[in-house]
């Protein structure tokens, strides 16, 4: 039967870049600063795991629903930026460089792994580019085979929509998930957006 210590490294085995050892080395440090880390850290899991929940309208993680980006009046109502995962939509907004609304469709399409536009939310995404306010939707997938799939299957569905269907284009290298790209390079990809689709 496993002890308290044993359950806590192979939970934290489980997060991603944490492999046993680092695990191990976690767990040690966690306990050793019980008090001033491990039990805040508890409670902060706990809160979350009771109150965070996927936004109805974009798909981010918030505490309300709808989340703090859909609700903020400062953004642009007008420009919706289509990402993969909310990691990507994290990795864009830290940049301070966009200032619209977001689209989190949760993965890519895949016909290999069964996964069609209905898992992807890609409906709720082509009847909220059809809205009145909306003039351009930013197809922000990955640089992958499955991301630009994805991205030319959208901007197919939006070319009746009356939006301009624009990607990332420079700084972001084939093959590369922008969750992983620095700040600039993020920025360059904003700046230099280009259409896609069918000319």
């Amino acid at each position: 039967m496993a002890t308290e210590i044993d359950r806590l490294i192979q939970y934290l085995a489980k997060l991603p870049g944490l492999g046993p050892r680092s695990a191990r080395r976690a767990a040690l440090h966690l306990i050793q600063r019980r008090e001033s880390l491990m039990a805040p850290l508890a409670r902060a899991m706990a809160d979350a795991a009771q109150h965070i929940r996927a936004c109805s309208v974009c798909g981010n993680l918030d505490s309300t629903d709808p989340c703090g980006v859909c609700t903020d009046p400062r953004r642009d109502p007008a420009v919706i930026c289509v990402v993969e995962e909310v990691a990507d939509l994290w990795a864009l907004d830290r940049t301070g460089s966009f200032r619209g609304r977001y689209h989190v469709l949760g993965g890519t399409l895949s016909a290999l792994d069964g996964v069609g536009p209905e898992d992807l939310g890609i409906p709720r995404l082509v009847t909220r580019a059809r809205e009145p306010q909306v003039t351009e939707v930013i197809l922000a997938t990955n640089a992958t085979v499955d991301g630009q799939t994805t991205a030319h299957y959208i901007a197919d569905l939006l070319a009746d929509a009356g939006v301009a269907v624009t990607g990332l284009a420079h700084g972001v290298p084939v093959g590369g998930e922008l969750d992983y790209l620095d700040d600039g390079t993020l920025n360059a990809a904003l700046r230099a957006r280009r259409g896609i689709g069918s000319a």
